[in-house]
Order: C-alpha cells, then sequence, then structure tokens
C-alpha cells in the first residue's frame, strides 16, 4: 500500500496539507520500511501559531450515531484523530493524553472525539482498522481501542485469532457477527473513507490531528492538545462572525 497519493488541496486545506504530510511524517516515520512504528514520544509538534483553517473545520462529522466517536454531537470543540492500531505512538497517545482529555473535556460536555482509521503499516494495519469497525457495530469500539492499545499489545501482532482475542476482552457480544462485519465490503469502505480524508489533508504517517481546524501532528505532550482545546473552546464560546 502506497503512503503517498496525489492531493488537491487550497487554502487553509492546502496549509495543512504541508504541516501534516511534512511535520508528521518526520515525527512518526517508521525506523524501516514495514516497520511497526516507534514507541517514543514524537519530538516534532505543529505549531501553535499556526492557526485555525475554516476549511478544516468542516471535517467533523458531528454524527450522533458515529459509534468511533465519543462525546455530543454538539461540542463546542470537536478533535479528530487519524491514526493506526499498529503505531507506538498512538498507542502512547491512547493511554497517556486521551483518557486525561476524557476526563477534563469529553465528561463536561465541551470536547467531542472522533476517530479516522488510518492504517498505514499493511496488511495487518488494514485489518485491524476493520476490526475495531466491526467492534463498533455492536457498540464496543473504544472498548476494543483500549485492549488493541494496551501496552504491548501491538507487538502480538494482529491476526485473525488475536482479533478474535480483543473483541472478546473488550466484550463484543456476538463473536460471529464480529467475524462477518470484520471481512465485511462495508468495513473496508469505512476504512478506505477514513483514509482518503487523511490523505487529503497530506498526513502521510501517524498519528496526526485537527481540532477545530487546527493541525497538531504526532504525539505531542497533553499540554499541546488542552491549550488547543481551551483556545478553540474560547473562541466558540465567544461566537464567529
Amino acid at each position: 500500500m502506497s503512503r503517498t497519493k496525489p492531493v488537491a488541496v487550497v487554502s487553509g486545506v492546502a496549509v495543512a496539507a504541508v504541516l501534516l504530510g511534512v511535520v508528521s511524517y518526520t515525527a512518526t516515520k517508521p525506523a524501516s520500511p514495514g516497520a511497526s512504528g516507534s514507541s517514543s514520544v514524537a519530538e516534532v509538534s505543529a505549531d501553535p501559531s499556526a492557526g485555525v483553517y475554516a476549511e478544516l473545520e468542516a471535517y467533523a462529522r458531528r454524527d450522533s450515531s458515529d459509534k468511533l466517536a465519543l462525546g455530543r454531537a454538539d461540542a463546542p470543540v470537536v478533535l479528530i484523530e487519524y491514526a493506526d492500531f499498529k503505531c507506538g505512538y498512538c498507542g502512547k497517545f491512547a493511554r497517556d493524553t486521551e483518557p486525561v482529555l476524557v476526563k477534563k473535556y469529553v465528561e463536561n460536555g465541551t470536547l467531542r472525539i472522533e476517530w479516522r482509521n488510518f492504517p498505514i503499516f499493511g496488511e495487518e494495519s488494514e485489518a485491524v482498522a476493520r476490526a475495531s469497525w466491526a467492534a463498533g457495530r455492536q457498540g464496543r469500539f473504544w472498548e476494543f481501542h483500549k485492549a488493541a492499545y494496551a501496552e504491548g499489545a501491538k507487538e502480538k501482532g494482529f491476526g485473525k485469532d488475536r482479533l478474535a482475542a480483543l473483541a472478546e476482552e473488550a466484550g463484543v457480544p456476538d463473536a460471529a457477527r464480529f467475524a462477518r462485519d470484520t471481512d465485511a465490503p462495508a468495513a473496508r469502505e469505512a476504512v478506505r473513507k477514513d483514509q482518503e480524508q487523511g490523505y487529503s489533508l497530506g498526513a502521510t504517517s501517524t498519528p496526526s490531528f485537527l481540532v477545530n481546524g487546527r493541525p497538531i501532528a504526532g504525539a505531542q505532550p497533553l499540554e499541546t492538545f488542552t491549550e488547543a482545546i481551551e483556545a478553540a473552546a474560547k473562541t466558540a464560546k465567544a461566537g464567529r462572525p
């Protein structure tokens, strides 16, 4: 699978394409072709002064029926995460940073988190992305997400038996349906749709984020996200012309 695709973007989207395509790849590229990603924190950040681009705010779906999202559909701030379950940086964000954001901002209605499957590390990445979507069909996406990003989980691989074990750990009630849904055309289409959105931004590695149209590249420190969320919430509260 290619990690570079043609991108037709303009204005703010073009800026994000450069920022995410260059900064994100520098921060999170695998050590060698086929590598499964590093487990250390990315050292490169989106420039806090890079600003917010109105075109990018439209990437938020705000669909109340979206099983791959947390928080109110009408929350003032939406964080979109483009991630791969085989990515070490993504796992670090999921374990260390995301739970804090959920407790501090999602639970009080300030923040909505929308997941986008962005598999870039080969067939297993594609398979676990589809499996996560299948778990979501039974209302267990976030439980599957937690199990797949547990410390040491990616080192065990994401073969068919392992995916079934993760689904069981996540409490997916119907294993047979989970297996069918994982291999269904609908799962492939859902993952493709998420991928294409990420590629349209110029993202070439994971994780990449948008916070109300502000791009952030890499598994940055908690403060980077709290700064972006609080600034976005303040702007949303003040209203825009």
